[in-house]
This record gives C-alpha cells, sequence and structure tokens, in this order.
C-alpha cells in the first residue's frame, strides 16, 4: 500500500469495502435461500456484523493512513518544522511537498532574521550601552508606568527591594501610604519629591519619586545609619594606648627594637583604621575582577570567575610594576590565583628562579606604581587593603604572594531588567502573547500525592519573551530522598541538608509567581504539590494555569506523544543532557515550548488563555484541568 499514491490507496479501500460487501451480501443471500425464517434472521445478522466490521475497518485504514499523518502534519506546519520519514510515510506526496514548503518557509524565515539583525545591529549596540552604563550606577533605580507597575529596575534596586519584578506593582515592596502621599505631591504640579519610607522587609529607604513620560522614576538611597563595630574601636583604643607610651619616651636615637614596635602598632592602628572606614561607609566598597587585578600579565592557569574587594587601578598598577622588576632581573613571571584563608584567595606571582629577597622587596614597594596616584607607595596600596606581600619559595619555583578578600562576584549579566512596551499593553488583555506568567518545575521523592518536593524553580515571561527572572532552590522534604528517585534527578540527602524547608521554599516562591499565569509540563501534577502544601504553609497558589502537554495536544492531536522530550525534539529544542530532569532545566525546556507554540496556536485561532482553556477541556481524556481544584 505505501508504494501506491495516496488517491490510488484510497481507491483501493473502497474497491475493497465494494468487494468485501459484495461477499458479505452474496453469503447473506445464499443463507436466506436455504429457507425458513431461521435462515432469513441468520442472514440478516451476517449482512448486518459483516458491514459493520467492513466499515469499522475501512475507518481503522483511514484513521492510520489519513487522519493522523493529516493532524501531525498541521502541527508540523503550524510550528515551522519539516515533517520526518515517519510522520509522512502515509501521505506520498503530499509529506515530501509539507517537507518542501518547510524547509523553504525555514529559508525565508532565515532571510527575514538576518535583515532584521541587519537592521536592528545598531539599535543593539546602543541598547547594549545603555545597560552597561545603568548596570554600574550605584542607586537603585526602579520605573514604572501610570499605574505604578515595574517597567524597569537595575541591579541595586533589586537587592534593595528582594523579589522585585517587571509587571508588579511597586507598592507591594515599598509603604504604600508613603509612595501614595508622593504621587500625590507629583499630582499637584511637582515635578519631583524626596519620600522617605520601609521596604516591605523593614529596611528604611530614602529615595527621590520624578514624573517620567506618564510614569514616574524612583530613586532609592540606603537610608540606614552606619554601623561601628565594637571590635574595631577596641582596636583603636588598643594600638593607640600602646603607641602613645611609645612617642614619649623618644629623646635621641631610636633602638632599633623600638622602632619595630613603632612600626607594627603603625601598621595595626592603619589596619583598624582602615576596618573603620569599610564599616562607616557601608558594604558597597570598591570591587575588581580578578581580570581586571592581571590586566597585561601572563597567567598560569585560566582564571576564576571571582571578584575582589580591591580597587583595580593601584593593584594592577603594582602587579605590574613587580612583573617589570623581576623582568628587568631575567625572571619572568606569571601570575595565579590560589585558595588561601576562608573568604579570602591569593594572588601569586611565580617564575621559576631564586625568591627576591626581603630588602630588595621592601625597596621596590617605595615607588608609587600608579601614575594615577604618584603620591602613594606600593607599600601604601597594600596597607590601604589591609594585605600585604612577602616572597615564597618551593622546590624551584618562586612567588611573591598577596592575599585579598573576596567580594561578591558580579553578574555576568547587564544587571538591568526592562520592558519598555509593558505600559501600551491593552488593559486586562489575555492574549497568550501579552500574558504575563511563571512556568515552573518541581523534582519529589516520587510519583505519589504523598510525597515531597525536593526542588523548584521558575523563570518569569513577559509578554512573550524571557525577562532574565529566576527562582531556583532545593528544598528539604523532611524525609530520605529515594535511591529510586535520586537516580533520576540526582538529588540526595546530602545535597538538600540545611536547605531551605519547604514553607520557606514556597514562600519565596509564591512571592516570585505573585499574580503571574504558571505554565508547566503535566501542570496537574507540579500543581498538586503545591495545593497539597497548603495546609503545611498557609499558602494558596490559586494562579490562572496552562499546561503545555494540552497545548501540544491542540497543535498535534491526542494521539501523538506529548512528552517533554517528544515536544522538545518537535520543537527543535535541545536540553542538555545534565539539565534533563533537574528543576531548571526542565523549566528552560518548557519556556521555550510555550513561546514557539504562541503563534502555532494563534494560527488554530487559540488566541486568548480563555481559548486555550476552553479548547484544553475538549481533551479531558489525556489530562486533567489544572484550573480546577482537586
Amino acid at each position: 500500500m505505501t508504494t501506491l499514491s495516496l488517491r490510488q490507496r484510497i481507491l483501493a479501500m473502497f474497491s475493497g469495502l465494494l468487494a468485501l460487501s459484495l461477499v458479505v451480501v452474496g453469503l447473506a443471500l445464499w443463507r436466506a435461500g436455504q429457507g425458513g425464517v431461521d435462515a432469513l434472521v441468520q442472514a440478516a445478522m451476517l449482512a448486518g456484523f459483516g458491514l459493520a466490521g467492513l466499515v469499522t475497518g475501512l475507518w481503522f485504514l483511514f484513521d492510520r493512513n489519513l487522519a493522523r499523518p493529516v493532524e501531525t502534519l498541521a502541527g508540523a506546519l503550524r510550528t515551522g518544522q519539516a515533517p520526518g520519514p515517519a510522520e509522512a510515510a502515509y501521505l506520498a506526496d503530499l509529506g515530501a511537498a509539507a517537507a518542501d514548503a518547510a524547509r523553504a518557509r525555514e529559508r525565508s524565515d532565515d532571510a527575514l532574521r538576518q535583515a532584521a539583525r541587519d537592521h536592528a545591529a545598531e539599535v543593539a549596540r546602543e541598547k547594549a550601552n545603555l545597560e552597561a552604563i545603568l548596570a554600574d550606577i550605584g542607586a537603585g533605580a526602579v520605573l514604572t508606568d501610570a499605574e505604578g507597575r515595574v517597567v524597569f529596575y537595575n541591579a541595586s534596586a533589586a537587592r534593595s527591594l528582594p523579589g522585585l519584578g517587571l509587571d508588579r506593582m511597586l507598592d507591594r515592596h515599598l509603604n504604600a501610604d508613603a509612595l501614595r502621599a508622593a504621587r500625590d505631591r507629583l499630582a499637584a504640579g511637582a515635578q519631583a519629591t524626596d519620600l522617605t519610607c520601609a521596604s516591605a522587609g523593614g529596611e528604611r529607604l530614602s529615595a527621590r519619586l520624578r514624573r517620567v513620560d506618564g510614569g514616574q522614576l524612583l530613586i532609592l538611597r540606603d537610608h540606614r545609619p552606619p554601623s561601628v563595630p565594637r571590635d574595631a574601636v577596641e582596636a583603636l583604643r588598643r594600638h593607640a594606648a600602646t603607641l602613645v607610651p611609645m612617642l614619649e619616651v623618644l629623646d635621641g636615637p631610636i633602638p632599633p627594637a623600638l622602632a619595630r614596635a613603632i612600626r607594627a602598632e603603625g601598621r595595626g592602628l592603619a589596619t583598624a583604621t582602615r576596618r573603620l572606614s569599610d564599616a562607616v561607609s557601608g558594604p558597597e566598597g570598591a570591587a575588581a575582577d580578578v581580570r581586571e587585578l592581571v590586566a597585561g600579565l601572563q597567567t598560569t592557569t585560566p582564571l576564576p570567575d571571582l571578584c575582589f574587594r580591591a580597587e583595580a587601578a593601584p593593584l594592577n598598577a603594582l602587579l605590574q610594576a613587580l612583573d617589570a622588576r623581576l623582568r628587568a632581573q631575567g625572571l619572568l613571571a606569571a601570575v595565579g590565583v590560589q585558595p588561601d584563608l576562608p573568604g579570602q584567595m591569593r594572588v601569586a606571582l611565580e617564575w621559576q628562579g631564586a625568591p627576591v629577597a626581603v630588602d630588595t622587596l621592601d625597596d621596590w614597594l617605595e615607588d608609587a606604581p600608579d601614575p594615577g596616584q604618584p603620591e602613594i607607595s606600593g607599600a601604601e596600596i597594600l596597607a590601604a587593603h589591609d594585605t600585604g606581600i612577602w616572597p615564597e619559595a618551593e622546590g624551584g619555583t618562586a612567588r611573591l604572594v598577596i592575599p585579598l578578600w573576596l567580594a561578591e562576584a558580579r553578574s555576568g549579566d547587564s544587571g538591568v531588567t526592562y520592558d519598555f512596551g509593558l505600559p501600551a499593553r491593552r488593559l486586562g488583555s489575555t492574549r497568550l502573547s501579552d500574558l504575563t506568567c511563571v512556568v515552573f518545575d518541581t523534582e519529589t521523592t516520587g510519583l505519589e500525592p504523598s510525597d515531597r518536593i525536593v526542588q523548584i524553580a521558575g523563570l518569569r515571561l513577559v509578554r512573550g519573551r524571557r525577562t532574565g527572572e529566576r527562582f531556583e532552590t532545593l528544598v528539604d522534604p523532611g524525609r530520605p530522598i529515594p535511591p529510586a528517585s535520586t537516580k533520576i534527578h540526582g538529588i540526595d540527602d546530602a545535597a538538600v541538608s540545611g536547605a531551605p524547608t519547604l514553607s520557606q521554599a514556597l514562600m519565596a516562591f509564591h512571592h516570585f509567581c505573585d499574580d503571574a499565569v504558571l505554565i508547566a509540563h503535566n501542570a496537574p501534577f507540579d500543581m498538586g504539590f503545591l495545593r497539597r502544601a497548603q495546609p503545611e504553609t498557609g499558602l494558596q497558589f490559586d494562579n490562572r494555569v496552562l499546561d503545555t502537554v494540552l497545548l501540544s495536544a491542540m497543535i498535534w492531536g491526542q494521539s501523538a506523544v506529548h512528552s517533554l522530550d517528544a515536544l522538545s525534539e518537535r520543537l527543535g529544542i535541545v536540553i542538555p543532557p545534565e539539565a534533563r530532569h533537574t528543576a531548571m532545566g526542565d523549566t528552560i525546556a518548557t519556556a521555550e515550548a510555550f513561546l514557539r507554540l504562541i503563534p502555532a496556536l494563534a494560527a488554530k485561532g487559540i488566541v486568548t488563555f480563555e481559548d486555550a482553556v476552553a479548547e484544553g477541556r475538549r481533551h479531558r481524556r489525556l489530562i486533567g484541568d489544572a484550573n480546577l481544584p482537586g
């Protein structure tokens, strides 16, 4: 049959139906000719059952040869994917033509995308420059639309207001009364106004609110008074109390022992003063990436992603000056980074040869290496960073070692999150392409309702794109994790030791979700764990829900396989093996699938959330509706 064209195959089916029908009728007539009422009844039953069987067989052949392949083919065309050989095997030339059409569409799409990329190149460069500028602004900045929903914020604002996200009301993160009063002042005609308010976490902040293009721009400043640690004050007192008597007995030449003691106390006084200065100036001090510190120097190994509490310019100048001194002596040094005390790393210049003498190193440190600060010596640069330098030797390798304190690593992202198109979105729009969504996935101790969550992850989508906002945490289930479950997701008892409890994790996730639409693959499973936890956590997840299993069935029909792996393969989504069956890996795949399904659903007339829910209820035989309780 597969060697025949589609028309010949249909003709063969109906010809076979006609021939077999004649045979069945002939047998029935022959039986009726045997005479008697019983023979007539038997003939009628033979004809009826025979024809019913033939029609059923014909339906099966049509379903296998036409209905299922055409349904699969339609889904492939709507998602821009060429049908595979197995999907087109029963469609003869139609399958090949569909594959050609899909490839032609792909070429056309590639050409359009390239044209769009070329056209947007300059805009993208300007956007990147703006993001780079805004990312390093120390003050928190939040831009809202006229209703008070967030359309832009930078990294500093996210630190000051944990849980801040696009399309959320700002007054959920700051004192609503203080914001309302400030907005009233703007409405009265002021262009900008100051305010002092508390965050949702109780942090006291000062800010300035300004009218900007129909919305408001909020600039945050930390209002907390600096705290002065007692140990720093006590260290100052102790060093001063020791140093003053030494200075009072000075008369004539200073004995070497006394000079060393004075230097030691002076260094201690400088260190304590720096610690006190750091405490008073707050936690946001200078920070330098390791690559900034070693710029212009050879490295021993690939550098780790580290950030130090240091000023890049003077320390880099010092390292380059020391490297130049070593090269002047014929020693070729390279810089490396090694572990040290907790919270510290050692930056070391290494070479093969004899170590540098301490007196020689002291002489080198008398010079001022930083041209931007010619009055500061190398020794003073080290003292300003609360550190020192010393030579070491190990076998034939010598090095100069500088320990430095680690700082919080800088994010590789731009540090800003925004969608300036949010205010233009139609008010109350439920279009799938307009929704604010959180795609999520859970990993559990098992598949039974009595099992527990061990990991949960989520990604935020706004108006059909990923914003970069993400949530991920392990969860202590309060019970041993079965080895069979660990084999699937790789999470064992040691991994969740010290992790947040279920209540703590779901409280943070509930705040991350807010009132967004929740999206999951096999949503009744994941939503069931969230809803069954309500008696324990007191949290109610009554968000609207979409299920990518149902969305897949709307495109490819119920007869197709709708696992996450099968859906990803049909849509050309690659899940790295190490990310499969991890909460974040499956969440990313589900989010990509949803975004790629939106245009295919629109092509079928499924445009809004309500359309998707109504269409999904036609597939109740496949999976339940996660929007219904139970």
